[in-house]
């Protein structure tokens, strides 16, 4: 939860709708760091 506070300290916009694609984004984005944190494995052979 740290990092979605580096993002932004509060939400920006007043408007609840607005809110949520705010934290939506901020969750898309946390989901592409942690997607580039998973190892790819593959079998060898």
């Amino acid at each position: 939860m740290h990092c979605v506070k580096l993002l932004g300290q509060r939400l920006m916009v007043r408007d609840f709708d607005r809110q949520v694609a705010e934290v939506q984004a901020r969750v898309a984005i946390l989901n592409g760091y942690t997607a580039l944190g998973i190892p790819v494995t593959r079998a060898v052979g």
